[in-house]
């Protein structure tokens, strides 16, 4: 390989690898400045951060279960503004018996979760429709490729908890129910896609409109 090809490889390679994550921070820190509505900086004057800055406390508990039976409290820059410039966050899930996290993907980052309490039935599908999935237990850890769909489902007779990480303070939710009927989506294309009648999909997209998510 010549040397101007490598030169063009490993610029492309790092050009993919800075696109593909949050970028590096450039200081120790930079706790979020929540008054920066106000202000032109993005970060608190580090004069003025305290050991507080750095310690969350709102997943001790777990939250209110939704309709789906999930429980589910996310821990970002909006609620921690330790976490900023860091590239990561994290959500703590719990399941009521029978719950499910529905299908979702995360486009901005992998995740990673371990199970705390219970039994999960977890697993993605890849971009050929593989599906891999299996029951994890308390001690398990299963991992979820960026961009991929996702799900898990309390298999156990307790309720469950999982605590997943992102490679990403932003990591992004889009869950695929509320994606499709939950959007203004033309009728005749679901109705296509899907091969619903309109009455199927009035029903469904009154299930996932904006409010009930």
């Amino acid at each position: 390989m010549s040397l101007a090809l490598t030169v063009l490889f490993f610029g492309l390679f790092h050009s993919y690898v800075t696109l593909a994550s949050d970028p590096d921070p450039v200081n120790d820190f930079c706790v979020l400045n929540r008054s920066s509505a106000t202000t032109s900086l993005p970060c608190k004057n580090s004069s003025l951060v305290t050991v507080e800055d750095f310690v969350f406390s709102g997943i001790k508990f777990r939250g209110k279960f939704s309709e789906t039976g999930l429980a589910s409290i996310p821990v970002n820059v909006n609620v921690f503004p330790g976490l900023n410039t860091l590239g990561m966050s994290m959500v703590r899930a719990d399941f009521d018996v029978g719950g499910v996290n529905v299908p979702h993907f995360h486009p901005r980052a992998t995740e990673i979760a371990v199970v705390l309490e219970g039994k999960i039935y977890s697993g993605f599908v890849d971009t050929q429709n593989r599906i891999f999935a299996k029951v994890i237990e308390k001690g398990e850890v299963m991992v979820f490729p960026r961009g991929l769909v996702h799900f898990q489902m309390n298999v156990g007779d307790t309720w469950a908890t999982i605590l997943g990480s992102f490679d990403s303070q932003n990591p992004g939710l889009q869950k695929i129910p509320s994606a499709v009927f939950g959007s203004n989506i033309k009728e005749e294309l679901l109705e296509k896609a899907f091969g619903l009648t309109p009455k199927e999909i009035a029903k469904l997209r009154k299930r996932f409109a904006p409010h009930r998510l």
